[in-house]
């Protein structure tokens, strides 16, 4: 039986985040405050907590964060609508 060994593209950014640590960047702005981060190396995942601290992005965070992107962005669009109709109003008076 041929043991199996990990592959060798994954194998060398693992290493390199083990010994320099992740070089995490922002790979998604779901709000002003939370935000999905990917390591540039390993593709690791993580996102923003409700306290502001960086956690794994599990499919339970993934999800969360679809359904609060899609409530900031209707919240930002009803707010914009909101300020065009305020200073169309304004010109007219």
């Amino acid at each position: 039986m041929k043991k199996t060994t990990p592959n060798k593209s994954m194998l060398i950014p693992k290493i390199y985040c083990n010994l320099f640590g992740h070089d995490y960047q922002v790979s998604k702005k779901v709000t002003y405050h939370v935000k999905e981060y990917t390591c540039r190396h390993c593709k690791k995942e993580l996102t923003t907590n409700s306290n502001g601290r960086l956690i794994e992005l599990t499919p339970k965070f993934k999800e969360i964060n679809a359904i609060l992107e899609h409530i900031h962005a209707s919240r930002r669009e009803r707010l914009k609508m909101k300020t065009v109709t305020s200073s169309i109003y304004s010109a007219v008076v």
